[in-house]
């Protein structure tokens, strides 16, 4: 028999035995998660007869839309199956059961970032529209504006980091995200060698998210301010984040666009409320962030 429900902390075992078989993650990434961001009802398990078979973790968060609302949004993450169960049919159960356990919740949105491309239409399938882009591009060294005569870039807490985010965001539909989430990102930004960080810079606020993603390349996973104090941001970079490269994203085109800036689909969305489902426009263009890809 097949059960979907929120979990117990018994079963964190076969979670993290999932997890791992799933994505490959090391032990510390995972404990950062059950450390800092864990708590029963935010994973959800579908059992057959008493063994975990499929699980999602999900973040409680905001989708704020200008001139629209924000909406209770629960980004689904982790979304993994045993291998051995894999082709059943069990991960779309899990979706679907999951969609009517945040309708209890009055979550009236889901959000979820394929964890590789094929995956898009999978979740299409199961009722997702695209609808979370952002411009990605590398840099190396030498394409990087000259150091500045001073430190620019400020470690932040996650409050901080949430701070500083929101109003640089507040004209863009996008996903906001709670002081615990982005202490789960803090943690798995520590354990590349990256962080949180903030700047009060002579062109306006800048925050930016750096962790690293192995074989020299440090991930900018967004870049929030405005040209000019980016550009700022960008020069002290080595000094926060040391890379042979840096990955960098961020909502908006730079004015200084190169032909290894791209823009593709990332993050998608479901409405659970049939009446925002019908009035949305799929045009419209999201920026969910951070992702914790």
């Amino acid at each position: 028999m097949l059960l979907t429900r929120p979990s117990v902390p018994d079963d964190v075992p076969a979670q993290r035995h999932l997890w791992q078989l799933a994505f490959g993650d090391g032990d510390a990434y995972v404990d950062n998660f059950y450390s800092s961001y864990y708590r029963p009802e935010r994973v959800l398990v579908l059992e057959e007869d008493g063994q975990v078979r499929s699980m999602t973790a999900w973040f409680d968060t905001t989708f704020v839309v200008p001139g629209k609302g924000a909406y209770r949004a629960a980004y689904l993450y982790a979304v993994a199956t045993h291998p051995d169960c894999r082709g059943r049919g069990l991960a779309g159960k899990l979706l679907s059961d999951a969609d009517a356990y945040f309708q209890t919740l009055d979550i009236p949105a889901v959000t979820t970032v394929p964890a590789e491309p094929s995956l898009h239409h999978f979740f299409a399938a199961n009722g997702f529209g695209e609808c979370f882009r952002h411009f990605e591009g590398t840099l190396s060294p030498s394409e990087l504006p000259p150091p500045p005569q001073t430190a620019l870039l400020c470690a932040a807490s996650p409050m901080e980091y949430a701070a500083t985010r929101e109003p640089l965001l507040a004209a863009i539909a996008h996903i906001a995200y709670p002081e615990d989430a982005l202490r789960y990102q803090a943690g798995c930004c520590t354990l590349g060698g990256g962080g949180l960080f903030c700047a009060s810079t002579s062109a306006g606020p800048v925050c930016l998210c750096a962790e690293g993603a192995g074989d020299g390349t440090v991930m900018v996973k967004e870049l929030l301010g405005s040209p000019a104090a980016c550009r700022l941001a960008l020069a002290d970079l080595p000094r926060v984040a040391p890379a042979q490269r840096w990955l960098v994203r961020t909502p908006r085109l730079p004015e200084e666009s190169s032909a290894n800036c791209s823009k593709g689909q990332f993050g998608m969305l479901k409405w659970l409320d049939s009446s925002l489902h019908r009035a949305w426009d799929w045009s419209t263009t999201g920026y969910l962030g951070l992702a914790f890809d």
